[in-house]
């Protein structure tokens, strides 16, 4: 992995995990590391669909399909 997709990827852990602590700044960091503003929309988008999707999975108790309960974690299966 390159300095950009590093950046990127600490990026969307912090919009993960610290939403209201993703500022400006973090977006002038990245355009630093050549993320265009394409890439960080992107990322974002991604991020957000999934811990989306998930939470809805989560809070409906949706279970794993059966081609994915291999390697999860032992509570998922």
């Amino acid at each position: 992995m390159d300095a950009k997709e590093r950046a990127l990827l600490a990026y969307v852990h912090k919009v993960t995990l610290h939403p209201k602590d993703c500022r400006r700044e973090d977006l002038e960091q990245l355009r630093a590391q050549g993320a265009s503003d394409e890439e960080i929309h992107n990322c974002v988008q991604v991020c957000a669909y999934f811990n989306y999707i998930n939470r809805i999975a989560d809070g409906l108790g949706v279970d794993l399909e059966p081609e994915m309960r291999e390697g999860a974690p032992e509570h998922l299966r």
